[in-house]
């Protein structure tokens, strides 16, 4: 069972890789980064055998439990993408959950990445190990720990893969990514204010809570060496064996349970509509604003600019004496305001095929500048009480509320700024948003180069437009933001303007591109 499931991976690879040379540059660059992993981390680990005993025992445990977390957390990244990670593709297939807990496993553990932790996990043998008994130990170490690591992030797919299947399941993991991002620059945020000055008690205060846990328990096992160690790896390999009960008794209900994503959900009117005015310029503002709200990967977006800008607020007002107030609540707004307006790069991705309906009802580049503005408008209602927010919380943090004002008045006319470029991108490299379980996947197959062109285009247009408007700002001249909103009113009038002129005779290739097989 094990080796027809490998068969079968090894089948999806490459039935993945046949005719797109994307996916299959993709697939060299992702073999060539696990290489370098790999034996990388394994020269790495294998030099805390130079560091003193007590820190190299600290900093394998540590290292250790980080590796379990990313084999937690990657997959479910994946979840959508990756065939092998739902477990619903397997339902019709006459096995029992232990049959296909077995295969499961054995798929996950045929890939690049496992032998990259593998080689990582090796060289922290070398490293920790003081005699053969803590070497013979730690290669029983590795083994369970690379059991651990795959059983745990199996079991962690398996239970949530109902939830995930569905919409509000793929906001909690959005969502859920935006936090273990902010959570990864703690460490960051700590040693800007000073908490890291002394590392050693840092290191240990750290190794200290994963202590025991049963990775840190795995390498503490190989840097001992005794009984200690043995009992350790007991102790871990119990717990392997609870986790893999778990995940078959979570996959034989997984088997038999109605998903959720067939469920029908409920429509309701969205609170911005009522701010919205009749006629055409609302009723495009009204549906986007819904895509704003279902669409994954554009909630990703959003909730990636917020994520950004909350961590420079706290790193920007790290020394309150080297960077002045004004500069600490703007720079974390301005960002914020940059990444949201990116988000309106391909305003048509949305609609897909649906494009056609509202091309056929436009009977000029006028209708197509009010199709634009309403969407612009979509963006601006709910882009700018969020910039808003991260105004107030950004000049209280650093100690000067005032400078909320300025700050928020130049971060709204960088949006405008941004939405006028954005409207010139999405007709000119409009491309495909993929009908896909994943929040993290931008493009349909073929228009990745598209995507990321149209990206970096648009943003190094916004910022060379926003210079005049945010430099003086950040030399001092705060009197320069109130024009700020005039002036990105104004250049996004301007692109709005230029892209319907340059749209309105482009709409069926716009319609093409929009809505390309995923």
């Amino acid at each position: 069972m094990a080796w027809l499931f490998v068969r079968l991976k090894l089948r999806l690879i490459a039935g993945n890789l046949r005719g797109d040379a994307v996916r299959r540059i993709g697939f060299v660059v992702t073999l060539i980064a696990a290489v370098v992993a790999g034996f990388g981390g394994l020269a790495l680990t294998s030099l805390l055998r130079l560091a003193p005993p007590d820190v190299a025992v600290q900093v394998g445990m540590v290292l250790f439990t980080l590796l379990a977390v990313v084999w937690i957390v990657a997959p479910l990244m994946a979840f959508g993408v990756d065939e092998t990670l739902d477990p619903a593709r397997l339902a019709l297939f006459p096995l029992t959950p232990r049959q296909m807990a077995t295969g499961m496993f054995a798929a996950s553990a045929a890939g690049p990445w496992p032998l990259a932790s593998i080689l990582i996990l090796l060289g922290a043998v070398m490293g920790l190990a003081r005699g053969l008994t803590g070497a013979l130990i730690g290669l029983v170490a590795v083994v369970l720990q690379v059991a651990l690591c795959m059983v745990a992030s199996r079991a962690v797919t398996t239970g949530l893969s109902r939830l995930l299947r569905s919409r509000r399941g793929r906001d909690l993991l959005a969502l859920g990514v935006v936090v273990v991002i902010l959570v990864s620059q703690l460490p960051n945020l700590l040693l800007s204010r000073g908490y890291g000055d002394d590392a050693r008690a840092f290191l240990s205060g750290l190794a200290s809570v994963v202590r025991w846990g049963p990775p840190g328990m795995a390498a503490h096992a190989i840097a001992d060496g005794g009984l200690v160690g043995l009992a350790e790896v007991a102790a871990v390999a119990v717990v392997v064996l609870l986790l893999a009960w778990v995940w078959i008794s979570t996959l034989g209900r997984a088997m038999v349970t109605a998903d959720s994503s067939t469920q029908a959900g409920s429509v309701r009117r969205d609170r911005l509509e009522a701010l919205l005015s009749g006629g055409p310029l609302g009723a495009v503002a009204g549906k986007q604003v819904k895509y704003l709200r279902r669409e994954p990967r554009g909630r990703m977006g959003w909730l990636a600019a917020i994520g950004v800008s909350a961590v420079l607020i706290f790193t920007a007002t790290g020394d309150a004496e080297a960077v002045p107030a004004v500069m600490s609540a703007l720079g974390p707004v301005c960002m914020g305001a940059l990444l949201i307006g990116l988000q309106s790069a391909n305003l048509f991705g949305g609609d897909g095929g649906a494009l056609w309906m509202s091309a056929l009802a436009y009977s000029s580049g006028r209708d197509l500048r009010t199709d634009l503005a309403g969407r612009q408008l979509a963006v601006a209602l709910v882009g700018v009480p969020i910039l808003a927010v991260l105004s107030l919380a950004a000049a209280l943090v650093a100690g000067e509320p005032l400078a909320a004002v300025p700050a928020l008045l130049t971060g709204t006319g960088l949006l405008l700024v941004a939405l006028g470029v954005g409207a010139v991108a999405s007709v000119l490299m409009p491309y495909t948003f993929p009908d896909r379980l994943n929040a993290f996947s931008s493009a349909a197959p073929g228009q990745g180069a598209v995507a990321f062109a149209g990206s970096m285009v648009a943003m190094i247009a916004t910022v060379a437009l926003a210079v005049p408007l945010v430099l003086p700002v950040f030399l001092g001249l705060t009197w320069v933001s109130v024009l700020g909103v005039a002036y990105g009113f104004g250049i996004a009038l301007g692109g709005r303007v230029l892209a319907a002129s340059i749209g309105y005779p482009r709409l069926p290739e716009i319609i093409a591109a929009v809505s390309r097989p995923a």
